[in-house]
C-alpha cells in the first residue's frame, strides 16, 4: 500500500481539498476555504500546512473568532448547505470565542467545520500558555466546551486518529437531517507530528446526498389524514429552502388551495406575492397568517422545527380538532407536536403527497378567507410603512407609537437627542421599496426580525436570510460577509440594531480586505429596544436597556447617549452615510447601491415604533412573586396562556 509521510495538519489540508458533494447534479467542491485567527496553538501546525500546500482552499483572515464562524455559517446557509468553510483558532480564548457561533450553527442545523487548537497531548509543558487546568481531570481543556454545541466532536491525540475523525466529520456535515457544527480539536504538538498516511485516504471522495424518498405507507396515511380535514394550513420551514423545494410547495398549495405561513428560515422560498403565501407566522408573524392559524384543523409542517416562535409557545394552532402532519428529513423534528411523521426530503414528500391527493380528488374548503386575510394585512402593512412622527408640526403629544404605553412621554427626548423623526416601520418600508429585488437581506436578533418577517416582501428566491434559531446578536455583519462570499454578484444588506452593532462588527474590516462589498443598514434607537419592550410589557420598569449615562440617582437613568456610528465605520475605510429624514434615507440608499466598497448608513429611529403584537402569545419566565401589581398581572396572563396552550 502506497503511503505518504505528512504532518497531521498537512494531511488534514490535503484531505479537505478532496471532499466533494453531489446532490444529483454532479460533484461540487465541498470545502471552499478556511477562516483563521492565528495564534501559538495553530499557526505553526495548521498554519504551516496552509501556507505550503493549501491546494484550492482560500485562507481568510478573520478579526474575531466568533465573527469568522458566523461568516462561515452564513456562507453555508446561503449556499443551501452545499458548500462550507472551515474555521481555525488558537488554544484558549481563541477557541472559546468560537463557542457562541458554533451554537448558532448547530441550532440552525448549518454545517461548519471548527478546528480549534488544543493543549499539548504529551503534557510536557503543562500548563502551556492559555491552558485551563482542572485539578480533578487533566484531560479536560477549553475545547471540551464544544461538546455541548456540536453535532460531532472529536480530539486527535495521535496523527493516525485523524482518519476516523475526518470521515465521521464529513458524515455529519453532509447529513441533511442532523448537521451543524463539527469540532475536531487539534493539540498543537500533534498538528506538527508526522505519520505515513495511506495514499487512499486522500483520494477524491464524493459524498452523495440522496434526497430521501417518503415511505408509501407514510404517504398513504398522510393523504388519508388530509382528506379528512377541511382547512389545512402549511408551514414553510428552512428545509424547504435547503431542499430546493419552493416550487414544489407552491405547486402543492395552488393545486389543493392550501395556504401557508412562513418561518424565519423558510421565508423567500416562495414569492410573497403568491396568492397562498400568508407571510410570517407565529410570535413574529403577521395579522394574516395568525388570523387563519387558529382556524386550521390540520397543520402541515414542511421542513420546520416548530420552535416556540412559530407555534406561539404551542398556543397558536388552537382549533379543537387540530392535528399535525410533518414532512422533515429529521425523524426527531418530524415527530414534534405528536405529529404524523413523514421522514423525507421536502420536495420528494410534497410531490408524492400531491399525487396521492390528486388521486383522491382533494381540495380544501377555503372560499375567500385567504384573499380577505391577505387584503387586510396588505392594508395594515401600508399603514405601518406610512407611520410618521409629527416632529415638524410640534404636535408630538398626539403621536401614539406602535408599542404604546411604555416610553410615550420620553419620545420627544429621543427625537431631540437623536435628531430624527423616522419610525422603524417607515424605514423598513422605504428600504424594501428602494433596494434591488434580487438583493439579499440579512438579520438576526432584536426587534428587526419581527418587523422583517411581517413587513418584508420577497419576490426573488433565497433573498431573505434570517438567523433566528439562536437569535444571536452580532451575526448580522459577519453573516453579510459570508453571504457575499457565497453570492459575489448580488448586493447584500445587513439590517442591524445599534445593540448588535456594538456587540460585533469586526468583519466589516475583512469585507474591505477582501474587496467584498456589503451594506450595513444600522437602525439606532439608542437601546436594546426589543428587550425593553419585553420587560415593560411584563410589568417591569425600564432598566438597563436604554443607552443612558449613569444618573445622579446612581442608576442608568441619565441623559441619552448619542453615538455617531457612521464615524466609527468611516475609520475602517467604510463609505458612510447618515439619515434622520425620509429624503436623507432615500438618497443614502441610492448612493450606497452605487458604491464599490462596503457602506454603512447610520439611521436614527425612534424607539417603540417597531411592529407589535398580531395575536400570538409567547411563554417567557415571569416572576411569580412581586411587589408590583403590573408584574402580578403579567404572571396571571402567563398562567392563562398556559391553560390554553398544548403541554407537549
Amino acid at each position: 500500500m502506497e503511503r505518504i509521510r505528512l504532518t497531521t495538519a498537512q494531511a488534514l489540508v490535503k484531505f479537505l481539498n478532496q471532499q466533494y458533494v453531489d446532490y444529483g447534479g454532479g460533484p461540487e467542491r465541498f470545502v471552499h476555504g478556511v477562516f483563521t485567527v492565528f495564534g501559538h496553538g495553530n499557526v505553526l501546525g495548521l498554519g504551516q500546512a496552509l501556507q505550503e500546500a493549501p491546494g484550492e482552499l482560500t485562507v481568510y483572515q478573520g478579526r474575531n473568532e466568533q465573527g469568522m464562524v458566523h461568516a462561515a455559517t452564513a456562507f453555508a446557509k446561503q449556499s443551501r448547505r452545499r458548500k462550507i468553510m472551515a474555521c481555525t483558532a488558537s488554544v484558549g480564548p481563541g477557541a472559546a470565542n468560537m463557542l457562541t457561533a458554533a451554537a448558532t450553527a448547530t441550532a440552525n442545523q448549518i454545517p461548519v467545520l471548527l478546528l480549534p487548537g488544543d493543549t499539548f497531548a504529551t503534557r510536557q509543558p503543562d500548563p502551556v500558555l492559555q491552558q485551563m487546568e482542572h485539578t480533578y481531570n487533566l484531560s479536560i481543556t477549553v475545547n471540551d466546551a464544544f461538546k455541548a454545541v456540536s453535532k460531532y466532536w472529536d480530539r486527535v491525540t495521535r496523527p493516525e486518529q485523524l482518519m476516523s475523525a475526518m470521515l465521521n466529520a464529513m458524515r455529519v456535515l453532509t447529513d441533511p437531517g442532523d448537521t451543524g457544527a463539527v469540532t475536531i480539536a487539534l493539540p498543537q504538538d500533534v498538528q506538527g507530528e508526522a505519520w505515513e498516511y495511506p495514499a487512499d485516504f486522500f483520494r477524491k471522495r464524493i459524498h452523495r446526498v440522496i434526497a430521501r424518498l417518503p415511505h408509501p405507507q407514510e404517504i398513504a396515511a398522510a393523504a388519508e389524514l388530509i382528506t379528512s380535514k377541511q382547512r389545512p394550513l402549511l408551514v414553510c420551514g428552512g428545509g424547504v429552502r435547503y431542499g430546493d423545494a419552493g416550487a414544489a410547495l407552491r405547486a402543492f398549495a395552488e393545486k389543493f388551495a392550501i395556504p401557508f405561513g412562513e418561518t424565519q428560515a423558510g421565508k423567500s422560498a416562495v414569492a410573497s406575492s403568491c396568492e397562498y403565501n400568508l407571510g410570517g407566522i407565529g410570535v413574529t408573524g403577521n395579522g394574516c397568517a395568525n388570523a387563519l392559524a387558529p382556524e386550521a384543523d390540520l397543520v402541515i409542517g414542511v421542513g420546520t422545527r416548530f420552535t416556540d416562535f412559530t407555534t406561539a409557545s404551542k398556543s397558536l394552532f388552537s382549533h379543537p380538532e387540530v392535528e399535525f402532519l410533518t414532512l422533515n428529513a429529521s425523524p426527531y423534528h418530524a415527530a414534534k407536536l405528536d405529529a404524523l411523521a413523514v421522514v423525507c426530503d421536502a420536495a420528494e414528500g410534497l410531490n408524492a403527497l400531491a399525487a396521492a391527493l390528486e388521486e383522491r380528488g382533494y381540495r380544501s374548503a377555503y372560499t375567500d378567507e385567504i384573499a380577505q386575510a391577505k387584503k387586510s394585512w396588505a392594508a395594515e402593512r401600508e399603514r405601518l410603512a406610512g407611520v410618521e412622527y409629527p416632529a415638524n408640526t410640534g404636535n408630538t403629544g398626539a403621536f401614539t407609537p406602535e408599542v404604546a404605553g411604555q416610553l410615550d412621554e420620553k419620545l420627544p427626548e429621543y427625537a431631540e437627542v437623536l435628531g430624527t423623526s423616522l419610525t422603524q416601520t417607515q424605514v423598513l418600508g422605504i428600504i424594501n421599496e428602494a433596494i434591488p429585488q434580487d438583493a439579499i437581506v440579512i438579520g438576526a436578533a432584536g426587534s428587526l426580525p419581527g418587523d422583517m418577517q411581517r413587513m418584508w416582501n420577497s419576490e426573488v428566491p433565497d433573498t431573505y436570510h434570517m438567523e433566528y434559531g439562536f437569535s444571536c446578536m452580532g451575526y448580522e455583519i459577519a453573516g453579510a460577509l459570508g453571504i457575499k462570499l457565497a453570492e459575489p454578484g448580488r448586493e447584500v444588506y445587513a439590517l442591524v440594531g445599534d445593540g448588535s452593532y456594538q456587540m460585533l462588527h469586526s468583519e466589516l474590516v475583512t469585507s474591505l480586505q477582501e474587496n467584498r462589498k456589503i451594506n450595513v443598514l444600522l437602525l439606532d434607537n439608542a437601546g436594546f429596544g426589543c428587550i425593553n419592550n419585553l420587560q415593560m410589557e411584563q410589568g417591569m420598569d425600564s432598566m438597563a436597556t436604554e443607552f443612558r449615562h449613569r444618573g445622579t440617582d446612581g442608576q442608568l437613568s441619565g441623559e441619552l447617549m448619542r453615538i455617531d456610528y457612521a464615524a466609527s465605520a468611516a475609520g475602517y475605510g467604510v463609505e458612510t452615510f447618515r439619515a434622520s429624514t425620509v429624503e436623507e434615507l432615500r438618497t443614502a440608499l441610492a448612493a450606497a447601491c452605487q458604491s464599490e466598497r462596503s457602506t454603512l448608513i447610520d439611521i436614527k429611529v425612534l424607539p417603540k415604533t417597531m411592529t407589535h403584537g398580531y395575536g400570538a402569545w409567547w411563554n417567557v419566565g415571569v416572576a411569580e412573586v412581586s411587589g408590583k401589581e403590573a408584574m402580578q398581572e403579567a404572571y396571571d396572563r402567563k398562567r392563562s396562556g398556559l391553560e390554553t396552550a398544548r403541554s407537549y
